[in-house]
């Protein structure tokens, strides 16, 4: 059993932690930089450790300082919430290494799904509907790209047409991604996204898929317990987004068939299935209105910013799902709660400067109005 757990992240995620932690009779660890000592996560926790340094890197991102103060407040768990070290196999490794309850999927469950190219096999193997996928040294002789990674042996795709879509198979947030609209633009843009993800995430490989026009973002909440048993928690839509970013999360889905939404849960189901999923996760699809087919984008193998959506329609707490399967508990008492109850919407708001191509800002929100319709 868990009774002392460490959040390894900051803010509204340790906050959202600590308030299950607190309704089962866990004891909390917060970790803080200089600059967030003073948030009111800091304070909910029963202990809080100062990490010296303002920056992720000096704080939020060092490892060896995490595992030091779950080890000095006498932490039993860690729990890495969202962002930050969420999804890092390293991360997850060293606090098993520890002797800690690492609360979130395995090391190698995070490793399959870290690479978008590799997931996208894995997924393809275990009969989930994806898109075709080119890498670099396939489609170069096709549109007279020349990269590091193109042999004379590099398969050419009989045929490629456009609209495409460049994107970075490390990462997310829509870095690294380019759609292409003219072939005799691809390698330009595919050494674009390739600094831009080696940049953003210091691995620079990047895929070229279909482009799906007017194609709607539907994920499906699952949650695992590391044996093949999967539990599957209905769908949210993320299709309103800026910049790649998303900006409306809605559960459930609307204008979903019946069946759509049943095939979409059943391929979320065997994603997990494929590698042993524990814990909470998220398999994103791509969906094509038009002609009713959704193809595999990726997996989060963390805890979602839009997850209290799903719990409202619901009913269930995953932060107490999550704690439950890391202490081996199965999902057979949450049988029930696969069925939807009700309509929730999340909306996140962004603060953008208009005189400066609308590109995002930060700084201190001093007024927040919200105007009737009309």
């Amino acid at each position: 059993m868990i009774n002392r757990l460490l959040v390894a992240n900051r803010a509204e995620i340790a906050s959202r932690v600590f308030r299950t932690c607190r309704s089962l009779g866990i004891e909390t660890v917060a970790i803080h930089s200089d600059a967030d000592a003073d948030l009111p996560f800091v304070r909910e926790a029963d202990q809080a450790v100062h990490l010296p340094g303002s920056t992720p890197a000096e704080t939020y991102l060092r490892i060896d300082l995490i595992i030091d103060a779950a080890r000095a407040t006498g932490a039993d768990a860690v729990h890495p919430g969202y962002g930050f070290l969420s999804e890092n196999a390293d991360f997850a490794r060293s606090v098993e290494d520890a002797g800690l309850t690492w609360i979130g999927p395995t090391p190698a469950s995070i490793d399959a799904m870290g690479s978008k190219i590799r997931a996208k096999e894995i997924m393809r193997a275990a009969g989930v509907p994806v898109l075709p996928t080119w890498t670099g040294s396939e489609i170069g002789g096709r549109v007279g790209l020349d990269t590091p990674a193109r042999s004379s042996r590099a398969t050419r795709p009989p045929s490629i047409e456009t609209p495409l879509l460049v994107k970075a198979s490390a990462g997310g947030g829509g870095r690294g991604m380019r759609v292409v609209r003219r072939l005799e633009d691809l390698p330009g843009e595919i050494a674009k996204a390739e600094a831009e993800a080696l940049s953003a995430f210091g691995d620079g490989t990047v895929f070229v898929e279909p482009y799906v026009e007017r194609g709607r973002h539907v994920e499906v909440q699952i949650v695992g317990n590391g044996q093949g048993d999967v539990l599957v928690l209905g769908e949210r839509d993320c299709s309103l987004q800026r910049r790649h970013q998303k900006v409306v999360e809605e559960s459930p889905a609307p204008n979903l068939t019946e069946d759509v939404a049943d095939a979409l849960h059943e391929a979320a189901r065997k994603a997990g299935e494929a590698i042993d999923y524990r814990g909470a996760g998220t398999v994103e699809f791509l969906y094509d209105p038009g002609s009713e087919r959704f193809f595999f984008l990726e997996m989060n193998t963390r805890l979602q910013v839009e997850h209290p959506v799903t719990e409202l329609v619901h009913g269930v707490d995953l932060v107490e799902m999550q704690l439950a399967v890391a202490e081996g508990a199965g999902l057979d008492g949450w049988a029930v709660a696969g069925e939807p109850m009700g309509h929730a919407i999340e909306v996140r708001l962004y603060a953008e400067d208009p005189s400066a191509d609308y590109q995002p800002q930060s700084g201190r929100l001093t007024t927040f109005e919200i105007l009737p319709p009309g």
